[in-house]
């Protein structure tokens, strides 16, 4: 039997977000309305995990919005200690899906860290990271960088780092650096960024037992939770970070650092968190899963549309303590089109944070490849794979099948249009070849091992840390 759906446009009983106390604004059940393509779900009670950054923000939206009422699933968010533990309860079924790194279910499934099989159906956004340096490091950074009109010239590639790094390490001090997790967006995108100005960032070699991501590194990358990233660069345990907003702007508004680069800038439109869920679970309640991705798909749409009109009001709701809980002046610093580099320096970047145009929910094969090249890249695949390995690896794990079932049926009922999508009959999963990066090499997501081969820094071929 399918349990009575209690929302409506106008009433609605509302499911406890975390922190939040429940609310009750209506008095009659309304009759469900079941999709003619989707049956009905095998699971409606759901917990959902997230981690404190503005990019979850489909996820509060859709709860917030009514968007998982909508499709008779009664939604809790909860935030995470950190992206371990997030894994680990999406992996023995305490979460049934979470708010994702775009690396984590590629790296589960490869077995790098944690072992299991996790899957996306719904790539949550588009930029939205930055690098932030110190003060003291920004001092010596900008000898090294063009100016023009009294103001740096962005991007600013990792060569302005680079005296300052060797500066370091002629007084035999570590340059340390801060990333949210080994498989993160983050580490990929500031080992390319250092990499790109011959900084190196140092190998894995998960083999021999050295998961530190330091062999041979001139900038030691660890690990720091995203809220605890300014607080740790203040007290000079890291002199740099890679993270998502609202950490970045929040060292501009304490004056204790200035981001130097966005991810936009490092590579444009990179795919950046996704919607994850384990493959057991997607298995045991495909019709919850096509629902899900429904009222995620709406959410983001909704985050972008008239030309990002929503975005006021999406900071509001990110601001609240139950989701980010940072000042809403600190997050509408980004989210709403607008980016602060020193302090004073504030310039138009809309894109800083996409969340549905240019295609951002739809799982590309061709972003998991890029992914997959990185950890190779870097050690934290060991040996040398053929490009026929990561094209199996990324249809494994990214599922445009379950993304065009849940925009067909939204297309269907007439809440999006067939323009807003892919062609889903034409679709290959793969993006066409781009050079859009800092250091404009191309990338085909086709011919991984080409691409693998054309840097001057990282492993390739047979090669080993």
């Amino acid at each position: 039997m399918l349990f009575p759906r209690l929302a409506s446009k106008t009433s609605r009983w509302r499911v406890q977000v975390a922190g939040i106390v429940t609310l009750c604004t209506a008095a009659v059940l309304l009759p469900t309305q079941v999709s003619a393509a989707t049956g009905e779900p095998e699971k409606w009670e759901l917990k959902f995990g997230f981690i404190k950054l503005t990019d979850m923000a489909p996820l509060a939206v859709a709860y917030e919005k009514g968007f998982f009422e909508d499709e008779d699933l009664y939604v809790t968010l909860e935030a995470q200690a950190n992206w371990k533990v997030l894994l680990d309860r999406v992996i023995s079924g305490e979460l049934d899906g979470a708010h994702m790194l775009a690396g984590q279910p590629l790296g589960a499934t490869i077995g790098f860290g944690t072992k299991a099989d996790v899957i996306t159906a719904f790539s949550m956004d588009l930029n939205g990271n930055a690098i932030t340096v110190s003060n003291e490091v920004w001092a010596e950074m900008k000898k090294h960088v063009p100016m023009e009109n009294g103001k740096p010239v962005h991007p600013i590639k990792a060569d302005a780092l680079k005296p300052v790094i060797d500066g370091y390490k002629a007084q035999g001090k570590p340059f340390n650096m801060g990333m949210v997790f080994p498989v993160s967006t983050h580490n990929y995108e500031l080992r390319y960024w250092l990499a790109g100005g011959g900084i190196h960032p140092g190998y894995y070699a998960p083999k021999t037992g050295d998961v530190t991501g330091q062999i041979n590194a001139d900038a030691l990358l660890s690990v720091t939770p995203p809220p605890q990233m300014p607080a740790t660069m203040e007290a000079g345990t890291i002199n740099g970070y890679c993270v998502g907003e609202p950490w970045n702007q929040q060292a501009v508004f304490k004056d204790i650092g200035v981001p130097v680069i966005t991810d936009y800038e490092i590579w444009k439109n990179n795919p950046e968190k996704v919607f994850g869920v384990s493959k057991s679970w997607a298995d045991k309640n495909p019709n919850t899963h096509i629902r899900v991705v429904k009222a995620l798909i709406r959410a983001a749409a909704w985050l972008d549309e008239n030309n990002n009109a929503n975005r006021a009001e999406a900071v509001k709701i990110l601001a609240r303590p139950a989701y980010v809980g940072a000042d809403a002046k600190v997050i509408a610093n980004s989210m709403t089109g607008t980016f602060e580099y020193e302090k004073g320096d504030v310039r138009e970047i809309p894109d800083f944070n996409v969340f549905f145009r240019y295609n951002a929910t739809y799982p590309y094969y061709s972003d998991a490849i890029w992914y997959l090249s990185q950890m190779r890249r870097w050690g934290q695949i060991a040996e040398q794979k053929p490009d026929s390995w990561y094209m199996d690896i990324a249809k494994k794990v990214y599922r445009p099948d379950i993304y065009a079932v849940a925009a067909n049926e939204l297309i269907e009922e007439g809440k999006m249009k067939a323009s807003d999508f892919p062609n889903f009959d034409a679709e290959s999963g793969f993006k066409p070849a781009t050079a859009d990066f800092i250091d404009g090499i191309e990338y085909d997501g086709t011919k991984p091992n080409e691409y693998i081969s054309k840097f001057t820094i990282g492993l390739k071929d047979a090669q080993q840390p």
